[in-house]
């Protein structure tokens, strides 16, 4: 699998900003040294490594080892939603190390909490309460980080590619979004390091990127590619490139609907990130399928998965009328092909808990932005009965 790499191509995520920086090409330890001794000149780095990735693999040795002497400290593994409990230990031993450089090498709960780790250290908050009191988006009067932030993703969330942070309070078990302005600087693709992530988890965070739409013709495919061989670099690295353009539209400043906004506050309740769009996606889209304008829009999204070979011999090995499938339908069967989670059941949600992600899905900040404005808790429940058994 080795020979995927040769040498490095580096150049900035979107065209409309100047961060992050992509890397990929070079194996992520090298990719990282090379930055960390050079553009970045940091010699106080400080490493936050996912917990499966350390039992399960030797990818921090090889971390550690590439960046020798620099690295001033490492702590292993955030759970998931990035509960902000978890964070403050963190923020207080960076705080005494005198850290000038993060590393996260894992998936996107990991990578949220180092963004909300170096906003918290700029703004010298170092308390649960502290912390929450800085949520919010911008525009707000909050110091912006200074510390250089450098990601290693193994999934395809796609969190490292903006500023923005989710982290969950444990009392509320609610979801807060946080805004530290600054986006990470640097993020390393290593398509081989992410044949050590779990399939389940790196399909559902795919289509996690899906959600956003942008990206879809290069990832709805790789995924696809990717479920019939996990061994598959290149497919990988084309499902790396595909959430980097699902992501020009989170930077755009397209508003994210319903799937986001039920989806986060679903997260806390027990459901990992990516599973949360493979099961409410569909059902958002039928949802604003009542809407005449939204109709057309997802007539376009249609045709453009239907155009895609491997999806459309998907389709035909279904018997699916191609010509007849609304949108929802063809996610359906995506999503199953790919063998992700469609229901609440699927994914062991308690039911008791039901009334609470109601509840807290109308407080999130994407909720009123979904095609067909989402105000009322009889809208979520229509959209949660589609997802229910």
């Amino acid at each position: 699998m080795a020979t995927w790499f040769s040498s490095e191509t580096s150049h900035p995520a979107f065209d409309i900003k100047s961060t992050p920086t992509v890397s990929y090409g070079l194996p992520f330890p090298e990719a990282c040294a090379v930055h960390v001794n050079g553009n970045l000149s940091s010699h106080r780095v400080y490493i936050i490594a996912s917990a499966s990735l350390t039992r399960n693999t030797d990818a921090l040795d090889r971390l550690k080892k590439a960046l020798g002497d620099r690295v001033a400290g490492v702590h292993v593994g955030i759970g998931s939603h990035t509960p902000i409990q978890e964070l403050v230990p963190i923020i207080a031993e960076a705080k005494d190390l005198g850290i000038d450089c993060l590393v996260t090498l894992g998936a996107g709960s990991i990578t949220d909490g180092a963004k909300l780790i170096r906003f918290a250290l700029a703004n010298k908050v170092y308390s649960v309460a502290d912390i929450c009191s800085i949520r919010g988006e911008r525009p707000h009067n909050w110091i912006q980080p200074s510390i250089p932030l450098i990601c290693i993703p193994t999934t395809l969330s796609g969190g490292e590619y903006q500023a923005i942070a989710g982290a969950t309070e444990e009392k509320k078990q609610q979801k807060m979004v946080f805004d530290p302005i600054r986006d990470p600087d640097l993020v390393i693709q290593d398509p081989e390091l992410c044949t050590t992530t779990p399939e389940r988890i790196w399909l559902s965070t795919g289509i996690r990127a899906v959600d956003h739409c942008r990206g879809l013709e290069r990832l709805a495919g790789a995924l696809l590619k990717c479920k019939q061989d996990p061994k598959d670099l290149e497919a990988r690295h084309q499902c790396q490139t595909g959430v980097v353009e699902a992501m020009r539209a989170v930077s755009c400043g397209v508003p994210l609907g319903g799937s986001h906004a039920i989806g986060h506050q679903l997260g806390p309740l027990g459901v990992s990130h990516g599973e949360t769009s493979c099961i409410l996606l569909p059902a958002v889209c039928s949802f604003n399928s009542q809407e005449p304008i939204n109709v057309e829009k997802q007539a376009v999204v249609t045709q453009i998965l239907r155009e895609s070979q491997i999806i459309s011999e998907m389709l035909a090995s279904e018997d699916v009328d191609q010509s007849k499938a609304d949108l929802a339908t063809i996610l359906d069967i995506y999503l199953r092909n790919l063998g992700m989670p469609r229901t609440l059941d699927d994914v062991g949600f308690n039911p008791n808990k039901l009334d609470m992600l109601v509840s807290n899905s109308l407080t999130d900040h994407w909720i009123t932005t979904n095609a067909i404005p989402i105000t009322k808790e009889s809208q979520v429940r229509e959209i949660l009965a589609k997802v229910t058994g």
